[in-house]
């Protein structure tokens, strides 16, 4: 029986850790992607140099690192063993769906194409103000249609699908990726955003999309039955896990590997709400000293209140309780 399915199987021959590094395939719709994003981008970049600068480790977030996943979630090994076995497209899917968005966000496309754009910039800011695009951002539908989409594709038809027609397979791609971007984009708020949400908010979808990647993992190892079982069968691969403990390791990846994934994302955030105090504190400390030059030529040593109860940002936290008539 062996020696039937061997004869049949025309896929690559088992994954080794050898082959992991070394088996490559082409994909001409993810290169196509891959070339003319990085292209558009670069090409913004040099416009942009050339008037104002662009950090360097904003080019290496977007083509080294955002990209660069894109290449390994479509043509390394991944991109090779992803119609085979069932676990590594548990990792193709937390690459599209998590890794690949966050660093294509950090990398700050939307600031690149204002600032090297500048007639189509306001257009494009107030398209991104717009009251559709706060409604369709808003963080507890970004996360939902995070979380659902790999739902979608898992326990329905949509799975089996990919397998079998290239248009489908290379739309899942975009399926996976797009709702990350709109995720990571929203709540780094490194570019223009329709509405800026405070860090506590962010830090509670974060906690959501945690919990969703560990449902979403414990469906797919709970699953009595084999998703896409009749494709797998079928497939009759001679050697690896058995299918059942295939799909048990997937669901696994989809779990531990998408909670991992997010650790990037909290130091992210960390970097930016200390990056955004700073910037408040300078701006504060700025208008304390425009006061004191202001009021030192009169003789005054500034106003007897506390600064923090007349500026408009921290009055009401720590306006007093007004204790009634005495």
């Amino acid at each position: 029986m062996v020696h039937v399915l061997a004869s049949v199987y025309h896929g690559p021959p088992g994954l080794t850790p050898l082959r992991a590094f070394t088996d490559w395939t082409l994909d001409p719709w993810a290169l196509a992607f891959v070339l003319l994003l990085g292209g558009l981008y670069l090409a913004g970049v040099r416009r942009v140099r050339a008037r104002d600068g662009w950090p360097a480790g904003r080019v290496v977030a977007f083509c080294g690192l955002g990209l660069g996943f894109a290449v390994v979630a479509t043509m390394s090994f991944v991109g090779v063993y992803s119609g085979i076995l069932f676990y590594v497209r548990a990792v193709q899917t937390v690459l599209l769906l998590l890794l690949v968005p966050l660093f294509l966000a950090l990398g700050r496309p939307l600031s690149l194409a204002i600032a090297a754009l500048p007639r189509l910039g306001p257009r494009i800011e107030a398209l991104i103000r717009c009251r559709a695009a706060r409604v369709l951002t808003f963080p507890a539908i970004s996360t939902l249609v995070l979380v659902v989409t790999p739902f979608g594709v898992y326990f329905s038809p949509w799975y089996a699908a990919a397998f079998h027609s290239d248009l489908v397979r290379e739309l899942t791609h975009l399926a996976l990726m797009a709702p990350g971007f709109v995720f990571f984009w929203t709540l780094l708020r490194v570019d223009p955003v329709p509405k800026a949400y405070p860090y506590l908010v962010s830090l509670w979808v974060t906690a959501a999309e945690v919990v969703g990647d560990a449902v979403l993992g414990l469906a797919v190892i709970a699953d009595n039955s084999l998703i896409a079982g009749a494709y797998y069968h079928a497939l009759g691969r001679p050697g690896g896990p058995s299918l059942r403990t295939d799909q048990v390791l997937g669901g696994g990846v989809l779990w531990i590997l998408g909670d991992i994934v997010g650790l990037p994302f909290l130091a992210a955030q960390l970097i930016q709400m200390i990056r955004e105090d700073e910037k408040e504190a300078t701006v504060i400390d700025a208008e304390l000293d425009a006061r004191d030059a202001v009021a030192a030529p009169s003789g005054q040593s500034g106003s007897a209140e506390p600064w923090w109860e007349s500026d408009p940002r921290f009055a009401g936290r720590f306006r007093q309780v007004d204790d009634g008539p005495g």
